[in-house]
C-alpha cells in the first residue's frame, strides 16, 4: 500500500478558548462520539474490530515503543514501519477499507512478519489467528453488493440480498410499520422449513418481535421479525457519555436534544433521533457544535441504512463571520440557479420560496470519528425536517486546511501550469466546498403527498415539465422518500447536484467578493473560475480510482458524480477541454480552453443541473437513471485512463487526530505528531473498550 500523508487536525488553540463548563461539555462528546468507534468497524467488515484490537495488542505491549518491539521479535524496522503506515491507515477510515472509495487495503508485511509481532503475546498471537486471512486477503476488494468480490456487513446471511423481491417487501413492511432503516441492518437464515429475516435494530433495549404480513397471506416459509439491541453494548457507553454532558449544556434546548438522542439509542425510535434533530436545526451558532448518530447511507449498496458518525467541534468566529455573510445573501443568489431563471419575484415551483438563512459555521473539529472527514458537511439529511426545520451548514476549517497542501492529480495537469494549479487551487476548492454545502444541498422543492392524499401543488394547474413542456407526469407519494425512491442513485445524484450548483456559481463576482476575491487582489475572480473548471477535469479522471472494472460498480459517490459531470462537459460543452494520453509514457494530461469557459462550460453545467433537479424534485427516477447511468458509464477509453490514474494514484490521509482527559475537574487536550507512530498512540490513549 502507499505510504500515507499524515495531517494533524490541530484544535489546541481553539479549545483553550472555551469556558470550563464548556470544556467539560466537548470532553463528554468527546468521549460518547469515540464510543462509537467499534459500531463504525462492524458496519464495515467482519474482521474490522478484531484488526484494531491486534493493533491495540501491538502498541500496548511495547507500550509504543516500536523499535523496541522490532529488536524483541526479529523483525526489520522498514517492516514495522510498513506496518504502521498500514495501521494508522486503517485507524484514520476506522476499517480496513478507504472511507473514500470503499476500496480494500492491506499490509505491506510479510505473513512472517506479522506471526512474529504477535508472538509477543498470548492475546495478539490469538487475534492474528482470526484475522490473519481477512486482513491479508485482496478480497473481498470493495464494499457493495455482497458477491465474489464485495461485501456489505448492512447485510448478514449468505445470499441476503439475493431476492430483490423480498427486499422490497420487507421495505414495505419497514414503511408501514413505521420503521425506519437508516439505524437498521438485515440478516438472512434459515430456521426449520421457513426462511427467515431479522431487521436488526440499534438499540440498548433488547428484544425480537414477528412482523405479520411477510410472504403473502396464509404464507408460512416466510418470516420477518424486528430484532433490537444491535450494537447494544456501544450504544449503553455512549448513553452515558451523553448523560454526563447534560449537566454542562449551555442551553435548556441542547439538553432537550441529547435527552431525545439517549431516547433514540435506548429504544432504537428514530422519531425520537429525527426530534433531536429538530432542536439541532434551531440551536443556531452554540459554542461546542455536535453530531452524532447513523448519519451518511453511503456505503450501503441499497442506499438507505446509515453509518454511525460522531463529530465534536469549536467554531472559528473570525471564518464564521464570512460565511454568514453569505447566508444573509442566500435568497437572492438563488435566483441565479437554472430552474428559477425568468421566473419574476417567485422562484417557481422547484424551489422554496423563502430560502431561510441556514445557521453556517466554520468549525476546528476536536472528533471527527468516521471512516471519512468531509471538508464540510450539510445536514439532516431527512428531506421533511430540511423544508419545514431547516438545515445546518458545517465546514472544517482544520480539515479544510489540508487541502491546501495538497494538489491531488497535479500530474494531469500540463507542466507549464502546474505552478498555478497548486497557486489558485485551494482558493476555488474552498469556495466550491461552501457553495456545494449551502446552495447545493440547501435548494430545491419537493412535490410531494401527504398521508391524507393532499398535494402541495394544484393538481388542476400543474408545474411543467421543462423538458417535455407538459405537466409533471411524478411526484412523491404519501410516504416515499428521495432515497426510497431513488435508492442506489440517490447519494451520488445528490452530491453530483451539489457539486453542480457549486461550479455553476464559481464565477459570481458577488459571491467572490464576500472571500476577498475582485479585480485587485492576488488571485482574481477570472483565475478562480479557469481553476474550477480544471478541477472538473482532473477530478473527474481522478475518480476513475474508484470504479472497479471487476464488477462494474462505483465505490464512492462524489467520484461517479465528478467522472459523469466531466463527461457531460466533453460531450457538450462545445471543445471546452481535450484529453490527451499516451499509454506507452503513462501520461494522461487534461486542459481547458480558457476562453469558452464561461460562454460553453457555465451553460453545460448548466443543462446537466436542471436535468437532475428536475429529476429529483418530481420523483422521476426512471429519467434520472437512464440520464445518469449513461454519463457514468465507463468505457474502453475511460478503462485506459483509469490504467493511467490508479498508477499514479495520491497518498491517501490520514489525520491525527487530539484527545481530552480530566485532571480533578479540569479538562486538559493532548495533540499528537502528525505521523503513523503519533495516529496509533492517540488511538491507543483513547482507550476503547
Amino acid at each position: 500500500m502507499v505510504r500515507p500523508q499524515v495531517y494533524q487536525l490541530s484544535v489546541g488553540a481553539a479549545f483553550d478558548g472555551l469556558s470550563p463548563q464548556e470544556k467539560l461539555y466537548a470532553h463528554h462528546m468527546a468521549k460518547a462520539a469515540w464510543n462509537g468507534t467499534r459500531i463504525i468497524l462492524r458496519q464495515v467488515s467482519p474482521e474490522a474490530n478484531g484488526i484494531f484490537n491486534f493493533i491495540m495488542a501491538l502498541y500496548h505491549s511495547c507500550d509504543g515503543n516500536w523499535e523496541q518491539l522490532a529488536t524483541e521479535t526479529g523483525v526489520s524496522i522498514q517492516e514495522i514501519e510498513n506496518f504502521l503506515n498500514y495501521a494508522a491507515t486503517f485507524l484514520s477510515n476506522v476499517g480496513n477499507y478507504f472511507g473514500s472509495g470503499d476500496q480494500k487495503f492491506t499490509p505491506d508485511v510479510s505473513e512472517e512478519a506479522l506471526t512474529s509481532l504477535a508472538s509477543v503475546s498470548l492475546s495478539a498471537s490469538k487475534l492474528l489467528e482470526q484475522i490473519k486471512d481477512p486482513m491479508i486477503s485482496p478480497l473481498p476488494s470493495s464494499l457493495g453488493h455482497p458477491g465474489p468480490f464485495t461485501q456489505s456487513s448492512y447485510y448478514l446471511g449468505e445470499n441476503c440480498l439475493e431476492s430483490s423481491e423480498d427486499i422490497a417487501t420487507i421495505s414495505k413492511l419497514m414503511e408501514d410499520q413505521s420503521i425506519m432503516p437508516e439505524n437498521t441492518r438485515l440478516k438472512i437464515y434459515q430456521d426449520s422449513e421457513a426462511c427467515c429475516y431479522d431487521i436488526m435494530q440499534a438499540s440498548v433495549v433488547e428484544d425480537k418481535v414477528a412482523l405479520e404480513g411477510f410472504g403473502g397471506s396464509g404464507a408460512s416459509d416466510k418470516k420477518a421479525f424486528l430484532m433490537r439491541g444491535d450494537h447494544k453494548e456501544e450504544l449503553e457507553r455512549i448513553c452515558d457519555c451523553l448523560q454526563q454532558a447534560i449537566p454542562y449544556a449551555s442551553s435548556p434546548a441542547q439538553v432537550d436534544m441529547l435527552r431525545q438522542i439517549i431516547e433514540s439509542f435506548q429504544t432504537g425510535s428514530l422519531e425520537a433521533y429525527r426530534e433531536s434533530l429538530r432542536i439541532w436545526v434551531n440551536d443556531k451558532a452554540p459554542s461546542v457544535e455536535t453530531v452524532i448518530g447513523f448519519v451518511e447511507p453511503y456505503r450501503d449498496p441499497l442506499g438507505v441504512r446509515a453509518e454511525f458518525e460522531g463529530i465534536v467541534g469549536i467554531p472559528d468566529a473570525a471564518e464564521t463571520k464570512i460565511l454568514n455573510t453569505l447566508a444573509t445573501k442566500a435568497n437572492q443568489l438563488v435566483y441565479k440557479l437554472p430552474w428559477v431563471e425568468d421566473t419574476g419575484d417567485s422562484k417557481g415551483p422547484y424551489e422554496k420560496e423563502l430560502f431561510e438563512p441556514p445557521d453556517f459555521s466554520s468549525i476546528n473539529s476536536l472528533v471527527y470519528c468516521s471512516s471519512i472527514i468531509f471538508p464540510g458537511i450539510n445536514l439532516p439529511n431527512y428531506i421533511d425536517i430540511r423544508q419545514d426545520t431547516g438545515y445546518k451548514n458545517i465546514i472544517f476549517s482544520n480539515r479544510m486546511v489540508s487541502e491546501s497542501s495538497r494538489s491531488r492529480g497535479l500530474h494531469m495537469v500540463d507542466a507549464s501550469e502546474q505552478d498555478t494549479f497548486k497557486k489558485h487551487r485551494f482558493h476555488a476548492y474552498y469556495i466550491w466546498v461552501v457553495l456545494h454545502e449551502i446552495l447545493g444541498h440547501g435548494t430545491g422543492r419537493f412535490l410531494t403527498e401527504s398521508s391524507d392524499g393532499g398535494l402541495n401543488f394544484d393538481i388542476g394547474n400543474p408545474p411543467l415539465d421543462p423538458f417535455t413542456g407538459g405537466p409533471v407526469e411524478s411526484w412523491y407519494r404519501a410516504g416515499q422518500t428521495w432515497t426510497g425512491v431513488f435508492n442506489d442513485l440517490a447519494t451520488t445524484v445528490d452530491e453530483c447536484r451539489a457539486e453542480l450548483v457549486g461550479a455553476y456559481l464559481i464565477d459570481d463576482l458577488e459571491i467572490l467578493s464576500i472571500f476577498g476575491y475582485t479585480g485587485q487582489s492576488e488571485v482574481k475572480p477570472d483565475d478562480i473560475a479557469y481553476n474550477m473548471y480544471l478541477q472538473l477535469g482532473v477530478d473527474g479522471l481522478r475518480g476513475l480510482e474508484n470504479y472497479d472494472p471487476t464488477t462494474q460498480k462505483w465505490g464512492q459517490a462524489h467520484s461517479r458524480a465528478h467522472y459523469a459531470m466531466f463527461r457531460h462537459l466533453l460531450r457538450d460543452s462545445g471543445g471546452l477541454y481535450s484529453v490527451t494520453s499516451n499509454l506507452e509514457k503513462n501520461s494522461l494530461t487534461v486542459k481547458v480552453d480558457r476562453s469558452r469557459v464561461i460562454s460553453h462550460g457555465k451553460p453545460s453545467l448548466g443543462r446537466m443541473l436542471l436535468k437532475l433537479h428536475i429529476y429529483r424534485c418530481t420523483a422521476d427516477v426512471s429519467n434520472c437513471r437512464r440520464f445518469y447511468e449513461d454519463l457514468s458509464h465507463v468505457d474502453e477509453q475511460a478503462l485506459k485512463w483509469r490504467d493511467i490514474v490508479v498508477s499514479k494514484k495520491d497518498p491517501p490521509l490520514v489525520f491525527s487526530q487530539a484527545n481530552t482527559y480530566l485532571v480533578g475537574d479540569d479538562v486538559k487536550i493532548k495533540e499528537y505528531e502528525p505521523t503513523a507512530r503519533g495516529v496509533v498512540q492517540s488511538w491507543a490513549e483513547r482507550s476503547i473498550e
